[in-house]
């Protein structure tokens, strides 16, 4: 058994709506594209960060129906469950620590992230202590959560998502529940403005995956298309 789990939440074009807000300005044709593409590099850099620490990689799939079908099966995936954004994260991550002695979940939508900053999470979570490490969005979210211990329903239900303060509520909420680490903050991509921000992050990193610079041609090109995909 994997000392630990990671779970990248996804969402599949053909059966949900996929960033919504992203898809105003470039169409959802090409928001769909950004979704797959991201999510590529986030277990991209997933698969790089397992081969130097002891950790399994999941989708967390939004759709019942995609369990079913070869959508996202280059890696073992699980279902994120019913219910609001909350409750799903709560569940993804009980299951993965009936698996795995940690638990960590990602979302898609940060294509910058390193394998360094995962690596650091893992092994921060390898202890007998109790112990939570969060990812910070410059927006007030969060892009990764994790921990070795359980986290009460009520912490997972009382914070409002997707807010200017959804990170610090939650720390907040959680304080009790063990020591903390704080990895550094990065972008989300929600919206068409995020894109520049996010594509000169994965620019500079030193060793980015092929899938990261595979995003970063594709992301450029639609910036000197104004927002359009070909």
């Amino acid at each position: 058994m994997n000392r630990a789990g990671i779970a990248i939440f996804v969402k599949t074009p053909s059966l949900s709506p996929v960033k919504t807000r992203l898809s105003a300005h470039i169409g959802q044709r090409c928001a769909e594209a950004f979704h797959l593409a991201s999510a590529e590099a986030v277990a991209s850099v997933s698969v790089d960060a397992q081969t130097r620490v002891d950790l399994a990689v999941y989708w967390a799939v939004a759709e019942p129906e995609a369990m079913l079908t070869e959508v996202w099966s280059d890696l073992p995936k699980m279902e994120q469950g019913a219910g609001a954004l909350g409750e799903r994260m709560a569940n993804v991550h009980r299951r993965l620590l009936q698996m795995h002695r940690a638990a960590i979940l990602i979302g898609a939508d940060s294509p910058q992230v390193t394998a360094e900053r995962m690596v650091h999470a893992v092994r921060w979570l390898d202890s007998n202590q109790p112990r939570l490490v969060i990812g910070r969005a410059n927006d007030g979210g969060f892009w990764t959560f994790g921990s070795n211990v359980p986290i009460p329903e009520t912490v997972w239900r009382g914070v409002r998502y997707s807010t200017h303060d959804t990170a610090s509520r939650f720390i907040e909420s959680a304080r009790h529940c063990g020591e903390w680490l704080e990895l550094d903050p990065i972008d989300d991509v929600d919206t068409y403005a995020d894109f520049a921000p996010a594509l000169h992050a994965i620019r500079i990193l030193p060793h980015p995956t092929e899938a990261q610079r595979r995003l970063a041609i594709w992301m450029s090109e639609v910036m000197q298309r104004g927002g359009r995909c070909s």
